[in-house]
C-alpha cells in the first residue's frame, strides 16, 4: 500500500510497490499491473527489458481537503528515463509565469524569435505544445526562458529532482545563450527582449544513464552504448508533483504553487485537456489519442465529453511517457497516473526502430483503462 498524507507531498522512491497501511484500500496499481491482458503482461514478464516505472496518485476528498496516496512500481530517481516530450510541461507553464512579471505582455502578446519565420503568440506556442506536443513551439518559449530560470524557478518550487539542459529536435539544442525575441508592444511598435546566457550542462551521475549496445550518429552505426548524460532529466516524482500543483494549486504553500492568475489557470487546463479536433487540426492525423496515450493510445476512438484528460505525453528513443489527471465527471471518478517505458527490443538507439505500436502504446492504453474501471468500482463501493 501507499502512504497516506495531507496537503504536503513528499515522493517515496521504490524498487517495488509501495506498502504500508491502510489495508481496506487496495493498491490499484499492483491490482492492474497483475492483469491478465496481454498488453500489460507482453511487459511485465520481460521487466528489465522495458525499464518500466509507474506511480499511480488516489485522490480522495474530505469536505475541502484533498488527500493524495502515491502508490509506486519501481520508481526509483536514479534509474534514468528520456523524459522526451514530457519537459514541454515546464516551458509552457513557466512562460506563463513569466508573463506575470511583463507589464506589457500577455499570452496574446504576438512574437517572434530572431531567425524564426514564424510570427505567433504565447498562447498559440502553449496550445501547440499540449495538442500535438510541437517541437518548435517548445523551442521558442524555451528562447523566451533559459535553462537556467526553468531549473531555478523548480527548485524554488520545491519540485527536485529536475535538470533542464536542452532544447528539442534542433541543431542548436544544447546552446547556452539563448536568441532574443521581438515582440509586438502594439501594431507598430516592436521591442527586443535581450537574450540570457545560461549554465552549460554537466554530466548526469545516474544508473542507466548510458543504454543499449549502439547508436546512430548521422548514418554511422557506433558500437557503443547512447550516453544521455547531458540531456534532460525529469523523473517520475518530479513529473507527478508539477502535476498535482497545476491541478491542485490550493494543496500547496504559496511559495510553492506556480504564479498564475485564475484565467491563466484556466486557460493552461484548457490547453492541456482539449483534443486537437477542437483547435482546428485534422482528426485523421491528430486523432484524439495523438497525445492521450493513457485509454486511449491504442485507437482511434473519440474521448467521450464526460471524460477529461489533463496531461502531458512524451516519446523519443524508444522511451514513452504518459503523466495524466484523469477526470470522469459522469461516474465522479478522479486520478493521477504517471507511467514511463523502454521499447527498444534491438538496443540500438538513433535506428528508429522501436515498439511504440506493438508494445508501448498498448501496453499505456490498457493500465490507464485498469486504472479507470478499478477506480469506477472503488467509488460503487463506497
Amino acid at each position: 500500500m501507499g502512504s497516506r498524507f495531507l496537503i504536503f507531498i513528499f515522493p517515496i522512491t521504490t524498487l517495488f510497490f509501495s506498502c504500508t497501511h491502510h489495508t481496506e484500500d487496495p493498491d490499484l496499481l499492483k491490482i492492474a499491473l497483475a492483469s491478465n491482458n496481454s498488453k500489460i503482461r507482453k511487459v511485465m514478464d520481460s521487466l528489465d527489458q522495458y525499464e518500466l516505472q509507474a506511480r499511480y496518485t488516489r485522490i480522495d476528498r474530505n469536505r475541502d481537503s484533498i488527500i493524495f496516496t502515491d502508490f509506486n512500481f519501481q520508481v526509483n530517481d536514479s534509474n534514468y528515463f528520456y523524459p522526451a516530450s514530457t519537459v514541454k510541461t515546464l516551458t509552457a507553464i513557466l512562460a506563463l509565469e513569466k508573463l506575470n512579471e511583463m507589464d506589457s505582455l500577455d499570452r496574446y502578446t504576438r512574437f517572434y524569435v530572431e531567425g524564426d519565420s514564424i510570427e505567433t503568440t504565447f498562447a498559440n506556442e502553449i496550445i501547440k505544445i499540449f495538442a500535438v506536443s510541437d517541437n518548435e513551439a517548445n523551442n521558442r518559449l524555451f528562447e523566451f526562458l533559459g535553462q537556467d530560470r526553468i531549473n531555478m524557478s523548480l527548485k524554488d518550487k520545491g519540485i527536485a529532482p529536475v535538470r533542464i539542459s536542452h532544447r528539442l529536435s534542433t541543431e542548436n539544442a544544447f546552446e547556452v545563450t539563448t536568441k532574443p525575441l521581438i515582440v509586438f508592444l502594439n501594431d507598430t511598435t516592436l521591442s527586443w527582449l535581450k537574450p540570457s546566457v545560461n549554465k552549460p550542462a554537466v554530466p548526469l551521475a545516474l544508473n542507466r544513464i548510458k543504454k543499449g549496445t549502439a547508436h546512430y550518429e548521422e548514418n554511422t552505426l557506433i558500437k557503443e552504448p547512447f550516453d544521455f548524460n547531458l540531456k534532460n532529466y525529469f523523473p517520475i516524482s518530479a513529473q507527478n508533483e508539477v502535476l498535482k500543483r497545476i491541478v491542485f494549486p490550493e494543496q500547496f504553500p504559496k511559495s510553492e504553487r506556480f504564479n498564475l492568475s485564475p484565467d491563466q489557470h484556466s486557460f493552461l487546463m484548457k490547453a492541456m485537456s482539449d483534443p486537437p479536433r477542437d483547435l482546428g487540426y485534422d482528426d485523421m492525423e491528430y486523432y484524439d489519442g495523438y497525445c492521450k496515450f493513457f485509454m486511449f493510445g491504442d485507437t482511434r476512438d473519440t474521448i467521450p465529453e464526460y471524460l477529461k484528460i489533463y496531461n502531458k505525453v512524451g516519446n523519443a528513443y524508444g522511451t514513452v511517457t504518459d503523466c495524466a489527471y484523469i477526470w470522469d465527471r459522469k461516474n465522479n471518478v478522479e486520478f493521477i497516473l504517471t507511467a514511463t517505458l523502454l521499447a527498444n527490443k534491438n538496443k540500438i538507439f538513433n535506428d528508429n526502430s522501436y515498439e511504440y505500436e506493438d508494445i508501448a502504446l498498448p501496453f499505456l492504453a490498457q493500465l490507464g483503462r485498469e486504472i479507470y474501471h478499478l477506480e469506477i468500482a472503488r467509488k460503487q463501493r463506497q
